[in-house]
């Protein structure tokens, strides 16, 4: 497996579907001293999946990205793009039930920049209500 760029673009995200290729890509994450970052297949819809303890105790994320993210998770809900039981964090970050492989994509790139202190990607994908 490819070490992770980052933060990592949509076309490199790795797919996590099965259970072989999940711990691979958290294993080679944590190697890396990296943010996980996978999306899965569940049938029709897209799990996207994020986890800042592979990073290491080094790697902190500042309250700014924390807000931004909360706050997407919540316009994501609130737009019926995710299931209301997705997890904002604060370590580990699921989205459930993305429509589309490309969105989840989309999303996972965005999450995993913000996660690096990178928000463009985040406000580009998940807009604020105007």
């Amino acid at each position: 497996m490819q070490p992770l760029p980052i933060p990592c673009p949509a076309g490199q995200v790795p797919d996590a579907t099965a259970v072989d290729a999940f711990n691979a890509a958290y294993r080679q994450a944590k190697r890396q001293h990296a943010v996980f970052v996978a999306v899965e297949n569940q049938g029709r819809r897209w799990t996207v999946k994020a986890d800042a303890l592979t990073a290491g105790q080094d790697h902190t994320v500042g309250d700014d990205a924390y807000d931004a993210i909360r706050a997407a998770v919540i316009r994501l809900i609130q737009a019926r793009e995710i299931r209301s039981d997705s997890s904002a964090g604060p370590v580990y970050f699921v989205l459930y039930d993305v429509e589309t492989e490309h969105r989840a994509r989309e999303l996972a790139a965005a999450l995993h920049a913000a996660l690096y202190g990178d928000l463009e990607p985040l406000t580009r994908a998940v807009p604020e209500a105007s």
